[in-house]
């Protein structure tokens, strides 16, 4: 009865994120209950293994205690601390301080938010007071990748370059541009990394002439690994290549690593891996585990030193009243605490193990592609392996697809055109992975039974 009246309270009050109002209205919610580790468990009293970790973000996994006792200390000694008016408190001062210590080159400014979308707003407001101050007001244009994603605030989700996101808006706006993917799997250049780096780099270059030259664009957003594209890889080298580019022409490279951050691709940020130091990195989610809202932008002492010089003695004036909160803060100290502690190490080999598992579902009918990095992963379901058909719209992935997952206990990432996304937490036991291999395996071939794709094979 408290489930039931919950879904229709959620129906008549709540407003979910990116959801058909319609189509929720309709189908109702799902009500989770409670969580531990890498599952979850509703209101029917299903168990999930959950292998997406929420929204790409509970990285440690659900019940860490450890995280809870963080939480509640800081919230009974002290729930707010204002960055405002020069005062601050313990727990972000500390955190700033571990998270620059941790990230390569000279990122050792950090700006917290209250997650990912805001803090790609701030680094907006930040590269535009960056040209000022250097009195270049001239650049004034900023360009993202086809299939990226940068949030959905108003700023953001004109850098985002999905439909979804754009449509009845009024987004991008004029200074928003775009270049083609990265994608290796349906890049009109092939799939010769080489070719895909040349492509990129000419089709930037092309875009800049076209805004007028250098001294008109300001900025180039683009993530190591495009999520909510799809689980997009770069080929090797593309990022270094471009960032490279970037230099060479005064752009700034502004990486978002909110879903790659925190262990989901191994390091605490990729591009650590990758010897590439952006001028700006954009971070979130596995910042606190998903446990409590935060995000943070690393910032280049070389920004840094040009906007603190630009203001002088006077304000920069960009701020949010729960920049630096010291609950969120004290969250993502614990989070990062269980990371060092063998959360990333343990993450590494599940992700080989993830990585391996699914490849090994490559002899399916309908699997087309295989990719990810680390605990990052995504399948693409196609109706011809050589032609690289898609699922038809007809068959309704995004719809089918989770359910079959949900009913199977597994849940996943069903993207609308026919790709599985997997971020499992980074806590998982060699079980627990090869489980999300064998469910995933058993929602392919209910999916290989649905008519509509049935149709299409023929």
């Amino acid at each position: 009865m408290l489930a039931n009246n919950l879904v229709e309270l959620d129906r008549a009050h709540l407003i979910h994120p990116v959801a058909s109002w319609r189509g929720h209205e309709a189908a109702g919610a799902r009500i989770l209950t409670s969580g531990k580790g890498a599952w979850l468990k509703d209101a029917e009293g299903r168990d999930l293994l959950d292998g997406f970790a929420g929204l790409w973000c509970v990285n440690a996994g659900y019940g860490q205690q450890s995280i809870v006792d963080a939480a509640t200390k800081q919230l009974t000694e002290l729930p707010y601390a204002t960055g405002y008016f020069g005062i601050s408190s313990e727990a972000p001062v500390r955190l700033a301080s571990r998270l620059a210590q941790a990230a390569p080159g000279d990122l050792d400014h950090v700006f917290f938010t209250l997650g990912g979308s805001d803090a790609v707003d701030s680094t907006v407001r930040f590269t535009r007071y960056y040209w000022h101050a250097r009195g270049k007001t001239t650049k004034e244009h900023f360009i993202s990748l086809d299939q990226g994603y940068h949030g959905a605030s108003t700023v953001g989700a004109g850098l985002t370059a999905l439909p979804v996101f754009h449509a009845g808006f009024g987004v991008p706006f004029s200074w928003q541009h775009k270049i083609g993917s990265y994608d290796t799997y349906r890049n009109p250049a092939g799939s010769d990394p080489e070719a895909i780096i040349a492509a990129s780099k000419a089709q930037l270059m092309a875009k800049v002439e076209e805004l007028g030259g250098p001294e008109h664009v300001a900025a180039f957003y683009c993530e190591p690994i495009q999520g909510s594209g799809g689980v997009l890889v770069p080929p090797p080298g593309w990022l270094k290549a471009i960032r490279a580019l970037c230099r060479e022409l005064d752009i700034l490279f502004i990486l978002d690593e909110v879903i790659t951050g925190f262990g989901r691709t191994g390091p605490m940020l990729l591009c650590a891996e990758e010897d590439v130091v952006p001028d700006m990195v954009t971070t979130a989610k596995g910042l606190t585990s998903g446990y409590v809202p935060m995000g943070a932008v690393f910032m280049s002492d070389r920004i840094y030193q040009t906007i603190a010089d630009g203001a002088g003695m006077g304000t920069v004036g960009h701020g949010l009243t729960y920049s630096a909160h010291p609950v969120s803060a004290a969250v993502g100290l614990a989070a990062l605490d269980l990371y060092e502690g063998g959360l990333f190490e343990n993450g590494r080999k599940m992700g080989a193990r993830l990585q391996a598992g699914l490849r090994g579902l490559s002899d399916h009918p309908l699997v087309g592609d295989v990719r990810g990095r680390g605990m990052l992963a995504a399948v693409e379901l196609v109706t011809d392996k050589e032609k690289k058909t898609p699922l038809p719209a007809s068959a309704k992935p995004a719809v089918r697809v989770f359910d079959r997952a949900w009913n199977e206990g597994l849940i996943l990432r069903a993207f609308a055109w026919g790709v599985l996304g997997y971020a499992p937490p980074l806590c998982c036991t060699e079980d627990e992975i090869d489980l999300i291999v064998e469910r995933t395996r058993k929602v392919l071939d209910l999916t290989l039974e649905d008519p509509d794709v049935r149709a299409a094979l023929r």
